[in-house]
């Protein structure tokens, strides 16, 4: 475990140069199973730090603009060959950082580089359209180009896979990008930054800023420069910026969930309850897409909480680079505090805690920030447990007499994320698939998880349901169509 004084000070990376702020201020960043473990020390980052990146940024797309795009390409491949390269190192760094275990982390970084390769492929594909005219001395097209200075904003939750799927699209398409992560979380996303600036990216297409957002926040999104702001976070802070940027600042926001599993009565009961562990206890419940209310009909309901609170009881909870751990930390004090107290309000608007939810302190678990996985029944759709963001390993689970009020509990909340059904009925199926309101739709699935190469956003609350995210169609948020009349 590192010291204070062991510890590397992570710069920012400005006009192509790493760089310390001009304050010389810095935060460190701690390991949430053992917070006497520094990872690191990175950048206080101010608002002066980030005009200058925009002003880099701004300077450098002029050129990248026009550089050929089988050269961005060959810069993304080789940042993921670079990745690739670096996993084991990359993968333990993550866990250490946010907390989850190292075969996700794998996973994660492992899923980065292949984020990357599929924008250097998409890239060489963007295209626009003929359209027929009716003078014939007039040919009428279309182009896609550029839109200029993109800010990408990012959580803690998947701290290096969130940012390629944003920045790998901005890049390829011939924007220029100033990147601030969560502070929770800044060495994985500072070696996604290295990887790129080493694949050879000209000075000033990728910028890095670490820092808080209080300090950051203001010129991050409305600074002259900026064209457009990606962000992925809490819905609060989402409605803030879409209400701070400028008219002509394009806005892409992903931000938080409360999906539902629907558990019908012709279900095996123990895949429905693997489904709900998975999706509700797996990333240690700090994903948007993460399951927060099971709705279970009522005939296989008890059977259904027997077997989720047996198999919850047997959940392996501890750092997870150790082996055979299934739940780790959470990945700091806030969120500490903040499932602790979503779980007394659940015991206090009367809903039964049937397992976990205490703080666990005893020996090796005395530094960290770890929760056992709660679930609690006898929940009703309009307590708060049940309507609001947890972001934790807890899971409500509520009772249904018919598909019909299962759909309307489904439906009845802000969020429009993700929603799973458990069933082989194909009428229910198609019917769920049709009415429910979430942008991602799960049969037989777990509500979490999602290809790289395929949409991603939610409706309500959930986005501004305007631009994808992930796959082609999120090359439309980082380009603009100019339509053009070639007379002859």
């Amino acid at each position: 475990m590192a010291t204070e004084t062991a510890v590397q000070t992570f710069k920012n990376l400005i006009n192509g140069e790493w760089v310390e702020t001009a304050s010389g201020e810095t935060f460190a960043t701690r390991n949430p199973a053992c917070v006497t473990d520094i990872i690191g020390k990175f950048q206080a980052s101010n608002e002066a730090d980030v005009v200058q990146a925009m002003e880099s940024a701004e300077r450098a797309f002029h050129f990248w603009r026009n550089v050929a795009p089988t050269k961005r390409a060959e810069i993304l491949y080789k940042a993921a060959d670079l990745l690739e390269a670096g996993l084991e190192q990359y993968a333990e760094e993550l866990t250490r950082e946010e907390g989850k275990t190292l075969a996700s982390s794998r996973l994660e970084v492992k899923r980065s580089a292949q984020t990357l390769r599929y924008y250097a492929s998409e890239g060489l594909n963007v295209t626009g359209d003929t359209i027929p005219s009716d003078d014939p001395t007039t040919l009428v097209y279309t182009r896609k180009e550029p839109l200029g200075v993109i800010s990408v904003i990012t959580p803690w939750n998947f701290p290096i896979s969130i940012p390629a799927r944003k920045i790998a699209p901005a890049l390829v398409t011939g924007n220029t990008v100033v990147f601030k992560p969560a502070s929770d979380t800044p060495l994985i996303a500072y070696r996604l930054v290295e990887v790129l600036h080493q694949a050879g990216l000209p000075a000033g297409v990728i910028n890095f800023v670490t820092g808080s957002s209080s300090k950051t926040g203001v010129s991050l999104v409305t600074h002259p420069a900026v064209k457009a702001v990606t962000f992925t976070g809490s819905t609060g802070a989402g409605e803030k910026i879409n209400r701070s940027v400028r008219l002509s600042t394009r806005v892409q926001l992903e931000l938080g969930g409360k999906n539902p599993l629907i558990v019908m009565d012709d279900v095996n009961i123990d895949h429905s309850v693997e489904l709900a562990i998975k999706g509700g206890f797996e990333l240690t419940g700090q994903a948007c897409t993460g399951t927060s209310r099971v709705i279970v009909m009522d005939s296989v309901h008890d059977e259904f909480v027997d077997k989720l609170i047996e198999k919850t009881k047997l959940l392996t909870i501890g750092n997870g680079l150790s082996k055979g751990i299934e739940v780790g930390p959470l990945a700091n004090e806030s969120q500490l505090h903040n499932v602790l107290n979503y779980v007394s309000i659940g015991k206090e608007e009367g809903a039964e805690l049937a397992i976990g939810g205490e703080r666990i302190t005893e020996g090796e678990y005395s530094e960290g920030y770890f929760v056992r996985p709660a679930v609690f029944v006898g929940v009703t759709p309009k307590m708060r447990i049940a309507q609001e963001e947890i972001f934790g390993p807890v899971i409500s689970v509520i009772r249904a007499s018919s598909f019909e009020e299962a759909m309307e509990i489904a439906n009845d909340v802000e969020f429009g994320l993700s929603a799973a059904i458990c069933t082989s009925d194909s009428n229910r199926i198609q019917q769920f698939i049709q009415n429910i309101e979430t942008g991602m739709v799960k049969v037989n699935r777990p509500t979490t998880g999602n290809a790289y190469n395929a949409p991603f956003g939610g409706v309500k609350m959930s986005s501004t349901a305007t631009y994808r995210e992930s796959g082609r169609a999120a090359i439309d948020f980082y380009t603009q169509i100019k339509t053009v009349y070639h007379g002859f």
